[in-house]
């Protein structure tokens, strides 16, 4: 739904902010500096609105200008760091994410769903070397991913339909599961075994195994996975392994999260958000 629609159904919803926050999320890392035109085109507004935004954000210190060309400042960064102190996250996952990196040896991740995408909120790293790396804020799409679809496959069926028909399934190697079909049946393999796995679907030489974690109310607030290389381990021995460790590392996680209530609010809502508008 674009700005217009959003503003003719609620007459709340503030078109110029969206327009704003639409510049800060356009710069990446592939694109750290930009023009003003470059800006423009990857955020679809016109260059006298672009600038406009642009010029707003670097008086208050979240963008700066280096020439013709723009970049973010440390600033933006308060936005991340206000959510991490707030909603006291590595309290809550930090733990159970750390037990299981020291009882396999493997990175172990928690994300959340974010359009199209999932995003890393919390992660525990190894010392082997792996060709993707993850960090906080780190984003991937979901169907190549075993924390996708297990994030995924626990949504209600209004919400994964409107996925399938909406996201471009890309190929990223020939492993990757690119059928509406063949996803929709690896969703339903997912909640009949409660986890899901993934092998050389986003790069090749990784492997990973993911299990969600549920609210009281058996919503999926988000996912929590484990990944190496293939090199060390294969998909099916991951999963014999892992699978066990991840449920009990959710359940604690889950447990954490009824004394942090506002935590749960927050994951299960952005699982939400891009489908409901």
């Amino acid at each position: 739904m674009d700005a217009s629609a959003k503003a003719d159904k609620d007459p709340e919803f503030l078109s110029t902010l969206e327009r704003g926050l639409a510049v800060l999320r356009a710069f990446d890392q592939n694109r750290p500096e930009m023009s003003l035109s470059e800006v423009a085109a990857v955020t679809d507004l016109s260059p006298a609105v672009a600038r406009r935004c642009l010029n707003t954000l670097v008086q208050l210190g979240y963008v700066a200008k280096h020439g013709r060309r723009f970049l973010l400042r440390p600033e933006v960064l308060v936005f991340g760091s206000a959510f991490m102190s707030s909603m006291n996250l590595e309290t809550v996952a930090l733990p159970a994410l750390q037990y299981l990196r020291d009882e396999t040896g493997d990175s172990s991740s928690m994300a959340v769903l974010s359009g199209h995408d999932i995003l890393y909120v919390a992660h525990v790293s190894t010392t082997r070397p792996i060709r993707l790396s993850a960090n906080v804020g780190t984003r991937f799409p979901i169907h190549a991913t075993s924390l996708g679809k297990v994030l995924l496959a626990f949504q209600p069926e209004d919400a994964i339909e409107t996925y399938l028909r909406s996201a471009a399934l890309t190929r990223f190697t020939p492993h990757t599961i690119v059928d509406p079909a063949a996803l929709r049946a690896c969703l339903a393999e997912t909640r009949a075994n409660g986890f899901a796995s993934a092998q050389d679907e986003l790069d090749f030489g990784i492997v990973s195994v993911a299990a969600p974690v549920f609210d009281k109310d058996r919503r999926v607030t988000c996912a929590i996975n484990c990944s190496t290389t293939t090199a060390r381990i294969s998909r099916s021995d991951l999963a014999a392994a892992r699978a066990p460790l991840l449920r009990q590392a959710a359940r604690d996680i889950q447990a954490a999260l009824l004394k942090s209530p506002y935590l749960a609010h927050a994951l299960t809502g952005s699982l939400f958000f891009e489908y409901r508008t």
